[in-house]
């Protein structure tokens, strides 16, 4: 007998039963495309909305970011505000609001509201209270502070483009959208807590242009995640499309009014109008005063009235004064033509620093020489057509006032747009005016 065990013929290859997938990629599967029947649309939006609802971790890494942000800005360190931006939460409770918006929950906006404002509230007060750390090492200049407090085109292209990404990673996958979570929270966190730590440490033209810029960012970033939201084909419901709708017209008027204002992003200082430095200014000549010498020998001659006296004056009772001429001759002795001459003082220059790149203008204390701090674009500079060439550059020693503190170095000559037109760096004299009396 053969004792070998039959066994069942193998079925072929092509009868194997598909593996089932697993529920994470069915997951996937089933968000890789937004359903457009209404059971599935409302199943997920449904999803989204449990996912996007505020928790405890928002808080809690809010409270981290800020404080690592406001010392970012009391160092002046751009690696710490960095490591900040990455300990920051995850800006899901943002595209919550936009949910809200799209569906009409009146409800869910304002929890998905209140938690990003408690979460604004947290890092501005890590701005606030690093601000107040500084003033005893006041003044110093906080170039991180300035930077961040301006709107920069380049940042406002990468904040559009983290938004939509944001948005749509969120609704198409259940993966955690770190990466442009990060660009957000850089365009929400930065400003705000720029504008908190200008108020505490007392840094003019910050505390409010921090706010502007943040409310800049925050429309834009609006608009685009609710556009996005509509081209995913999200279909709002009748109270959702009037009032994404006017959200989408009050974030509109509130972003271009600051963008085209220019209020955010402009230096408050306006340059004043001068006259160019090399023009020499007509000087008023001066009345030379004469002395009398010590024994002047004068003449009275009494001369006829010629007319009444005006001036009312007290005199004796009954005694009426008659008015008396009188003709001054005096001889001087004879004296030498005064000579005087004037050193006129410089009249400075006024320019605003306007570098082709980098956003601004390295200072150095001298020409060519070490490095002293970087000049943002926009900052007003002064000049009193003190210039160096070296290997054929010009460099001007400019002053500017930063922070209340007035700083001198040398800048390159194009590097400066001036409020005039342009002085000529040419050696001239001192002017003299001889003045004959």
């Amino acid at each position: 007998m053969n004792d070998e065990p039959i066994l069942p013929p193998q079925p072929a290859k092509d009868e194997l039963p598909a593996p089932l997938p697993s529920p994470r990629r069915r997951r996937a599967t089933r968000r890789s495309h937004i359903p457009t029947d209404p059971e599935g649309q409302a199943e997920l939006i449904a999803s989204l909305a449990r996912r996007a609802y505020p928790s405890w971790e928002l808080f809690v890494y809010s409270l981290v970011c800020g404080a690592i942000i406001g010392l970012g800005y009391l160092l002046d360190s751009q690696a710490a505000l960095l490591f900040g931006i990455l300990v920051a939460p995850l800006m899901t409770p943002w595209v919550g609001f936009l949910l809200a918006l799209l569906t009409g929950s009146i409800r869910f906006m304002f929890e998905t509201l209140m938690a990003l404002f408690i979460s604004i509230i947290f890092v501005f007060l890590g701005g606030l209270l690093t601000g107040f750390a500084a003033l005893p090492f006041m003044p110093r200049t906080f170039d991180n502070v300035y930077l961040h407090s301006r709107l920069w085109i380049p940042e406002l292209i990468v904040f559009a483009i983290g938004a939509i990404t944001l948005v749509i990673s969120f609704a198409r996958s259940e993966e955690r959208p770190f990466l442009p979570s990060v660009i957000v929270a850089y365009a929400f966190f930065l400003p705000i807590s720029a504008a908190a730590f200008g108020l505490g440490s007392g840094i003019p033209n910050v505390w409010m242009q921090g706010l502007l810029v943040f409310a800049a960012h925050f429309a834009l970033t609006g608009i685009l995640g609710l556009v996005t939201l509509f081209i995913l084909r999200l279909r709002p419901s009748t109270g959702g499309f009037i009032l994404s709708g006017l959200t989408l017209l009050v974030f509109s008027g509130v972003f271009v009014f600051l963008a085209a204002s220019g209020s955010p992003s402009r230096n408050e200082a306006e340059i004043p109008q001068f006259t160019p430095t090399n023009q020499i200014q007509t000087v008023p000549s001066p009345s030379p005063s004469l002395t009398l010498p010590p024994n002047p020998n004068p003449t009275l001659t009494k001369l006829p009235a010629t007319r009444t006296p005006t001036a009312d004056q007290l005199t004796p009772e009954g005694i009426t004064p008659s008015p008396v001429p009188l003709t001054l001759e005096i001889t001087l002795p004879p004296t030498e033509t005064p000579t005087i001459t004037l050193t006129i003082q410089p009249t400075p220059t006024y320019g605003r620093v306007a570098a082709s790149e980098g956003g601004g203008a390295n200072l150095r204390d001298e020409p060519g020489g070490n490095y002293v701090m970087t000049l943002l674009n926009g900052t007003i500079v002064e000049t009193y057509s003190e210039f160096q060439i070296v290997n054929g550059s010009t460099w001007v020693k400019v002053y500017a006032l930063l922070n209340g503190q007035r700083i001198e170095g040398w800048l390159l000559e194009s590097v400066i747009a001036y409020a005039t037109p342009a002085p000529n760096f040419s050696p001239s004299t001192t002017p003299t005016a001889t003045v004959t009396p």
